[in-house]
């Protein structure tokens, strides 16, 4: 057999996980663990007893592949409320296990082998790993760096579409970086697809955790709804990331497209979670008002401990991630910083590098997560202090 093709090859392949040499370094160290994303928040109350309730009551078998029908009527409903966007929920939203299923179904069913995806970089992993099952290639746009935040590169764009170009993923509020795209940018992007044919596919799991400036659909803009796939899930706005409950809203050939790939990879899932997330969506608002008050004071809490500490943090405008600078530290290398700050100052990150697809991207970012208790994310920024 050619060790080429072999499936320990195959493997070294699709690269080893910084996380889960980082979470490992959490739990050898003891180190406060703002690597990854996972929340130490509450889920609401009313929501985990629905939860119970529907298991209780017998909702535990296969709910229709599309979705639970009334979760298709409250994501349609809150794309109306929100975004003035209108959705059929027959045959215009899709129900899937967790967002990034989502997107590898959606990838799995827009793309050929050969063709390309653009996203923007720094990048969510999964986007190149789902593109590559598609045998499609991710091409990475560049986000500027601009004093404190990160920018739209029109030039960048344009320059990385050729005639293979078939997606433009959109992430936005982005992740890793904590950027909303203004209307500004999103206009400008909108132009390039309109201009060129481009599908897009947003990726807006963080649409209720912003704290500067406010989200918008891409869906939304003119001209863009029929070209536009947008996704979301439960899991980021109400601390539920293990339940993997998520949609896809779109125009029906779209969304039937997804549907044919998604029916393949886990058919359906999460028949008492939909059921009760479909009471609990339409007071979404509300609920997400105080998270992001919560959530707002840990950014701020933990991006005012990076500057005492000597980092340049760079602003979070949303998202649960503050990017710094950690080359005043002597770490030119953001990978190296993290495997050596557990030890120096029980703390874990994650390296930007991690998210980069580019040769030439920074080497000295790292992400530290604030979607913690606020006596975490105070422990790990007097932990840096005393560090330095």
């Amino acid at each position: 057999m050619n060790s080429e093709w072999s499936p320990a090859a195959r493997v070294r392949g699709m690269g080893a996980s910084v996380f889960t040499e980082m979470t490992e370094l959490a739990r050898e160290t003891g180190a406060v663990n703002l690597g990854q994303g996972v929340p130490e928040l509450a889920a609401p109350e009313g929501l985990l007893k629905d939860v119970a309730a529907a298991v209780l009551a017998g909702s535990n078998q296969y709910p229709p592949a599309v979705g639970f029908p009334a979760l298709r009527e409250a994501v349609a409903a809150h794309q109306s409320r929100r975004y003035g966007l209108e959705y059929d929920p027959r045959d215009e939203v899709l129900v899937t296990t967790g967002a990034t299923e989502a997107i590898a179904a959606t990838l799995l069913a827009l793309c050929d082998p050969g063709d390309e995806v653009l996203a923007f970089d720094p990048c969510y992993d999964a986007y190149p790993a789902v593109a590559r099952f598609a045998g499609a290639t991710l091409v990475p746009v560049p986000l500027a760096l601009e004093d404190d935040t990160f920018a739209l590169d029109l030039d960048a764009l344009r320059a990385a579409v050729t005639p293979r170009t078939r997606v433009l993923i959109l992430n936005t509020p982005h992740n890793p970086t904590g950027k909303v795209f203004t209307a500004g940018e999103l206009a400008a992007v909108a132009g390039v697809c309109e201009e060129y044919g481009l599908t897009v596919v947003t990726d807006e799991v963080y649409e209720h955790l912003v704290y500067d400036g406010a989200h918008r659909s891409m869906a939304a803009l003119p001209g863009m709804r029929e070209r536009t796939l947008t996704i979301s899930s439960a899991g980021k706005t109400f601390n539920v990331t293990g339940w993997k409950v998520g949609w896809v809203c779109g125009p029906a050939p779209l969304v039937a497209a997804v549907g044919a790939a998604k029916q393949f990879l886990t058919y359906a899932s999460g028949t008492p979670y939909q059921e009760a997330l479909a009471r609990t969506l339409g007071g979404v608002e509300a609920w997400a008002e105080e998270l992001r008050r919560t959530l707002r004071r840990n950014r701020d809490l933990l991006s005012e401990g990076l500057t005492r500490a000597g980092l340049r943090p760079y602003r979070a405008e949303a998202g649960y991630f503050v990017q710094a600078d950690v080359r005043a530290w002597g770490y030119p290398d953001g990978v190296r910083f993290c495997r050596e700050l557990p030890l120096r100052a029980g703390v874990v990150a994650i390296p930007t590098s991690a998210f980069y697809l580019r040769p030439d991207a920074p080497s000295s970012l790292v992400r530290f997560s604030f979607c913690k208790r606020e006596e975490s994310v105070r422990t790990a920024v007097e932990k840096l202090i005393q560090a330095i």
